[in-house]
């Protein structure tokens, strides 16, 4: 298991520089933690290293997907599934063709859709520490 950990804000760009260097090739990343743990700001954070303009990255909570175009032309799939509350729901957003599509896919609240998960998923746990800075482990 490989842990950052973020003092403060000033950290986001080098420690989402340092997971976008450990993601080896992988695509489907399920981020995991309480609610206002940094998950959004995380991802956009590795959305910008992945090469998206930041401008375009924000929270996909009404969405639920948000497609983040980069210059090498592969987009990032940013999915919040804090509202899926069915299997049937899930479904309709055909997760198969983004999971399947090789462009990263990185997931908040990834428990609303765990069955659907594949097997290959990366498990990133956001944990808030005692003295409010954050650790990042997968």
């Amino acid at each position: 298991m490989t842990c950052i950990t973020l003092r403060s804000l000033a950290d986001l760009p080098e420690a989402a520089r340092q997971f976008v260097g450990a993601m080896a090739g992988r695509t489907i990343f399920a981020f995991h933690g309480q609610m206002g743990a940094g998950k959004t700001t995380f991802i956009n954070a590795v959305s910008a290293a992945l090469g998206a303009h930041p401008d375009d990255t924000a929270s996909p909570t009404f969405a639920i997907i948000n497609e983040y175009p980069t210059a090498s032309g592969t987009p990032v799939y940013h999915f919040d599934l804090y509202r899926i509350d069915s299997p049937e729901q899930a479904l309709d957003l055909g997760l198969d063709d983004y999971f399947y599509s090789g462009a990263p896919c990185l997931m908040e609240w990834p428990e609303n859709i765990e069955e659907f998960l594949p097997e290959d998923t990366v498990h990133v746990h956001i944990n808030v520490l005692d003295d409010d800075s954050r650790q990042i482990c997968f």
